[in-house]
């Protein structure tokens, strides 16, 4: 599973999102099967054509446009037991 993470400079936040990602991953015990990459809103609009998932904040959502991959908003980045609520559902079909 590809999983793209979005901030809009593809710096900093979506770097730490992708690291909560990756331990919300590990919690599941889905981090074997789950490839997750930091982005920048102009980079995850290509990246997401072949991704999964896009991981971003309500306020890219309309940035990112259509693609292919299921967009999931998160709220707050750093919250880990956030991104693991709404990755389970996705994880575990």
């Amino acid at each position: 599973m590809k999983i793209v993470a979005v901030c809009g400079m593809g710096i900093g936040t979506s770097v730490l999102l992708k690291m909560n990602t990756e331990k919300a991953l590990r919690q599941m015990g889905a981090d074997a099967d789950a490839d997750v990459e930091a982005a920048d809103i102009g980079t995850a609009r290509g990246a997401a054509r072949t991704a999964n998932l896009v991981l971003t904040s309500a306020e890219l959502v309309d940035e990112i446009g259509a693609v292919p991959a299921q967009v999931i908003v998160i709220d707050n980045f750093t919250d880990v037991a956030e991104i693991t609520e709404k990755l389970r559902p996705v994880i575990e079909n």
